[in-house]
């Protein structure tokens, strides 16, 4: 049996190995890791979620009735957390089916890189890109889905209605 100081040096000693000295270790070059033999293709790593996948004429869009501009949103995100607004703008970019939803980024022509492109999700219809719509849905901040897909302002489970067809 152990006694209570033995034991504690232990549990120290152990503790040390796990996490390693406090000390500088002077830098060791790394060793190239052994390539696996693998039948699994290498996949192919995410899309920036920001860039639109298409040119989209963003000329024209008027403001909804009651709604925001993408750049409003932004803008105000604090104040309209969790709060539904109605949105105006045209598809840049679609996914369809992942995580149970249809995503899209929508675009006024409001707004500078950084804060001109909403994301949304909606379990309705998916438009096309280039389709003007009309969307109302509650705005969510900092939402972290892992792999890099964050997002500092989204509209989530979106009513989306498409106004008019893209070109």
């Amino acid at each position: 049996m152990l006694k209570p100081i033995t034991g504690s040096l232990l549990a120290v000693a152990v503790a040390l190995s796990m996490v390693g000295c406090s000390r500088e270790q002077p830098a060791r070059p790394a060793a190239a890791p052994a390539a696996a033999a693998s039948n699994t293709p290498a996949m192919p790593p995410h899309p920036t979620p920001e860039a639109p996948t298409a040119t989209v004429d963003l000329a024209g869009i008027a403001r909804a009735a009651g709604g925001m501009t993408v750049a409003e949103v932004f803008a105000g995100k604090d104040q309209l957390a969790g709060k539904p607004i109605i949105l105006r703008g045209k598809v840049v970019k679609t996914n369809a089916n992942i995580m149970g939803k249809n995503w899209l980024h929508v675009r006024d022509g409001s707004g500078v890189e950084g804060s001109n492109d909403l994301t949304v999700t909606t379990t309705g219809t998916l438009p096309n890109v280039g389709d003007t719509v009309l969307l109302t849905g509650p705005v969510v901040l900092d939402k972290d889905f892992g792999m890099g897909y964050q997002y500092d302002v989204m509209i989530e489970d979106a009513l989306v209605k498409v106004e008019g067809a893209g070109d």
